[in-house]
C-alpha cells in the first residue's frame, strides 16, 4: 500500500506554551501532501519534521482563529524565499479570502508563484478538492465563528494482479489493465479463465477526518461514520464541561463518544487546553468510551 500518513506538527491550543505548538498537520497521501491549518511556528515544525516545503500542494484552514492560521503569511513568505515556482492552493472560510489578499499585498507582492484561494462554505458537507486518487470534503463544525474540518479519501483502486497466474497462463502484458478492470483470459485451448483467479481484491480505501475547533455535536458521527482515523479535538477533561461548552470546544469524553457512534479505526486526541501539564487524564477519559485511543504528540507520525 501506498503510504498514507499524518504528522503532527502542533497539538496545542490558543495559549502558547513551552510543551506544544499551536494546531497544524501534514498529510502525505498517494504522494501528495497536504496541510491542515498552518499555526505559528509550523515552519520550525516542518524543519524539525525533515518535510520537504516544496511537495506542500494546497493548505485547508479550518477557521479564522490565530492559533490555526498566523503562520500562513510566514511560510507563503518562506516559499517565495526559496524560489517556489508551483502554484499553493489556499482553502478555508470565505472570511480568509480579503485578510489573505491584504497580507500578500503588503508581504508577497515579488514572489514568483500563485497563491490561489478557494473559499469553503464551512455550513455544508461537500467535496472541495478533487484528484484522480483523493478526495477532500468539509465537515460543518460549531464553534464561536464559521468552522469546519476536513476528511481525506483515497478513492478505490483497481484488484491486484496475481503474478503467478499471469505467467502460468502466459498472458501477455498489454492484457493486465484489461484484467485489473475486470476482464477473464481464454487459452489457447479455449479455457476459460474467470477474472477472480487472477487478481486478488483491491486494497479498501483509507480516510483521515480532521475535526478541529468545535463543541460536541451529537450527530457529527454520521459525517465521520467509518473513517479509518478520526482527529478530534479534545480541549478539556469533563470536570471543565460547562467551559467547553462556553467556548465550543469539547471534552475528552465527548471526542471519544464521537468515535465510538461512528465506529471508527482508531481516535487521536489534540488542542489541548494550557492547563494540563499532562493528558494522561484526558486519555483515561477517551479510552473508557472508546479504548482504541491515543494522544498525539509533536514529531508524531500515525500511519492511516
Amino acid at each position: 500500500m501506498e503510504p498514507f500518513r499524518v504528522y503532527i506538527l502542533g497539538c496545542g491550543s490558543a495559549l502558547p506554551t513551552l510543551k506544544h505548538n499551536a494546531s497544524s498537520q501534514i498529510v502525505e497521501i498517494r504522494g501528495k501532501m497536504f496541510m491542515l491549518d498552518c499555526a505559528e511556528g509550523t515552519q520550525m515544525q516542518l524543519r524539525r519534521s525533515k518535510i520537504n516545503f516544496q511537495r506542500l500542494q494546497a493548505v485547508f484552514i479550518s477557521h479564522m482563529h490565530g492559533d490555526h492560521c498566523f503562520g500562513l503569511i510566514g511560510m507563503i513568505s518562506t516559499f517565495g524565499l526559496m524560489g517556489r515556482t508551483a502554484p499553493l492552493h489556499v482553502y478555508g472560510p470565505k472570511e480568509l479570502g480579503p485578510v489573505l489578499d491584504m497580507l500578500l499585498h503588503t508581504f508577497c507582492n515579488d514572489y514568483s508563484f500563485e497563491v490561489c484561494f478557494h473559499p469553503v462554505d464551512t455550513t455544508k458537507n461537500k467535496v472541495v478538492y478533487e484528484d484522480r486518487s483523493v478526495t477532500i470534503e468539509s465537515v460543518p463544525l460549531q464553534h464561536r465563528i464559521p468552522c469546519c474540518g476536513y476528511i481525506l479519501r483515497e478513492k478505490p483502486t483497481l484488484p491486484h494482479i496475481r503474478r503467478d497466474m499471469i505467467d502460468f497462463y502466459g498472458i501477455p502484458y498489454s492484457q493486465i489493465n484489461n484484467i485489473k478492470n475486470g476482464a477473464g483470459w481464454t487459452t489457447e485451448d479455449g479455457d476459460e479463465i474467470p477474472n477472480s483467479r487472477l487478481v486478488t481484491p483491491a486494497d479498501a480505501p483509507r480516510s483521515y477526518a480532521y475535526c478541529s475547533d468545535t463543541k460536541y455535536i451529537p450527530d457529527l458521527w454520521k459525517v465521520v461514520k467509518d473513517v479509518t482515523v478520526l482527529y478530534h479535538e479534545s480541549t478539556y477533561a469533563s470536570d471543565y464541561e460547562d467551559r467547553a461548552r462556553m467556548y465550543y470546544h469539547s471534552t475528552a469524553e465527548q471526542a471519544a463518544t464521537v468515535a465510538r457512534d461512528a465506529h471508527v479505526g482508531k481516535l487521536l486526541l489534540g488542542h489541548y487546553s494550557a492547563r494540563y501539564n499532562d493528558e494522561t487524564k484526558l486519555l483515561k477519559e477517551a479510552k473508557a468510551i472508546f479504548p482504541n485511543t491515543f494522544l498525539t504528540n509533536e514529531g508524531m507520525v500515525v500511519d492511516v
